[in-house]
């Protein structure tokens, strides 16, 4: 019997499986019956108009709400009692719509918080900074500085104290926590909202980075509106309306598709679009 190719393995083993999902707040329905797969390596972009669920589903995947109905899998193992730090400790990383940074504490020190899941050492060894504790600061701030840094591009604001920094590399700061906990998946919810073309096209480069490079090779969950880097980016996109499913393609598959369009543009505008 021959054994399994490399893309039918990772369509049988996703790394992340969302199945019948119901999340409802009183009588309205955020998300209904969503099934959805996220093989690893992808960017997988969710899209969809204001409402639609999209930072419920994200909501959902990290553990800060527990869904009514459904199963959500994580390499295999059911996450659903799971809470978001215990997700956190499994992989799953995330930034958030709206930046949620220390403003008083440095860049540094923001990007170290997102280590504190690695940290071994107890509390005599920390009291103390001492032996093993003095030793994992010091493999810590190394990948901080060498990888995260470095690819983020922020050296020139490390010592300065995130709330005095513009708000695009206050996006940086909370991507470089996220990163420093080395995630296998990671949840970008919105991360070009409020930035100007410049710090798009930067932003939209190191997620690239984040998914290609050999180093890191995170699996990305993208959140966003801006649809030419969702196009660019993408390997598949979802597309939600109103807590419904209405497809899961290819960029160019979600283009063409008349109930995407229906969804943003509305039935008018669909018309004019096929005359």
């Amino acid at each position: 019997m021959s054994s399994a190719s490399p893309s039918q393995d990772r369509e049988n083993n996703p790394l992340l499986e969302l199945e019948d999902i119901h999340m409802y707040f009183g009588r309205v329905g955020a998300l209904i019956g969503i099934n959805l797969k996220v093989r690893k390596g992808e960017i997988h972009s969710i899209i969809g108009p204001n409402g639609a669920g999209k930072t419920v589903m994200m909501n959902c995947i990290n553990g800060l709400y527990r869904p009514q109905q459904g199963n959500i899998y994580f390499k295999g193992n059911n996450i659903n009692k799971l809470k978001p730090y215990e997700r956190a400790k499994l992989g799953i990383a995330r930034t958030f719509q709206k930046v949620e940074v220390f403003g008083g504490m440095t860049v540094l020190d923001n990007i170290r918080l997102g280590r504190h899941i690695h940290m071994q050492s107890g509390i005599v060894s920390g009291a103390l900074y001492a032996g093993r504790t003095a030793r994992e600061e010091v493999q810590h701030r190394q990948f901080i500085e060498e990888e995260i840094i470095d690819l983020l591009e922020v050296e020139h604001i490390r010592n300065k104290p995130v709330g005095m920094l513009p708000y695009g590399l206050q996006k940086r700061v909370e991507l470089g926590r996220a990163l420093a906990l080395e995630p296998e998946l990671l949840i970008l919810d919105e991360p070009l909202a409020g930035l100007n073309l410049e710090e798009v096209e930067d932003m939209a480069r190191f997620i690239l980075d984040i998914n290609e490079e050999k180093r890191w090779q995170v699996t990305c969950i993208l959140v966003e509106h801006d649809m030419g880097v969702v196009m660019d980016l993408s390997d598949r996109v979802f597309v939600l309306n109103f807590g419904n499913k209405i497809m899961d393609g290819t960029p160019e598959e979600v283009q063409s598709n008349p109930e995407v369009v229906k969804a943003y543009l509305g039935e008018e505008d669909l018309y004019a679009t096929r005359r």
